[in-house]
């Protein structure tokens, strides 16, 4: 069994390390909600989380922590590792892979299995995903203003974050917002997304008359929504800049 080690503490929530090969931060958690120690590993970013409840030594939360480090190393694993976006790296567009160049000129330019992006060296993943941003914008207004058009009724404008909870959603105000990644997945994913929330410009919620407009808008959307479970949070582990 690998020791836990201390690190600087945040607020209410402490960091500690459970030491190998290599060291996994563990962050622990206080929360006066809590009923028992529990244990989160987030998909997204390969977080460690060790939640406490009132009245939960530290070091009886560690040593839970220390009987699921062999799980915890183990879930790590398969997640993978973040991949760094530079030159010569390889991400993915609408579902393929395309590997990332040095460019000429002012402009990235995409062709032939590659993204040449121009300027210096250091800039690339930044240069990048700015570029991915507009062509996300311009991909999913278009598919909404199609999804809008079948559903007959419009929306208010777009919005494109970086989000890690939801890959979309809409306001009550008819406010669309959607992750810029969905440009690197598969087109019908995209397509789906588009469609799920322009669908709830019908119906805010997630009922049988909603999945009905759904089904109306874009089709039988089995497919896409098993891509986004099984291989959607893939899409965060490319870091574009530190």
């Amino acid at each position: 069994m690998t020791p836990i080690g201390r690190g600087r503490r945040v607020g209410e929530m402490g960091t500690h390390f459970l030491h190998g090969a290599p060291d996994v931060p563990v962050i622990l958690r206080h929360s006066a909600r809590a009923r028992r120690i529990s244990l989160r590993i987030s998909q997204l970013d390969g977080r460690v989380t060790l939640t406490v409840p009132k009245g939960v030594s530290e070091a009886e939360a560690l040593g839970f922590a220390h009987q699921k480090e062999g799980w915890i190393r183990d879930h790590l694993s398969k997640r993978g590792a973040d991949a760094i976006v530079a030159l010569g790296s390889e991400i993915p567009l609408g579902g393929q892979m395309f590997q990332v160049v040095a460019g000429q000129g002012r402009r990235v330019q995409i062709s032939d299995g590659q993204i040449a992006v121009p300027g210096a060296a250091e800039r690339v993943g930044a240069r990048l995903v700015g570029h991915l941003k507009q062509i996300a914008r311009a991909r999913l207004a278009e598919a909404c203003d199609d999804y809008a058009t079948r559903l007959g009724k419009p929306y208010n404008k777009i919005s494109i974050r970086d989000t890690r909870s939801r890959w979309g959603s809409c306001t009550s105000a008819g406010t669309l917002m959607f992750s810029w990644r969905l440009i690197m997945a598969p087109p019908d994913v995209l397509d789906y997304v588009a469609a799920h929330e322009v669908a709830h410009l019908a119906e805010m919620n997630h009922s049988a008359a909603f999945w009905a407009q759904v089904e109306r808008i874009y089709g039988d959307h089995k497919g896409p929504r098993r891509w986004l479970r099984t291989t959607g949070n893939d899409l965060h582990r490319y870091r574009f800049t530190d």
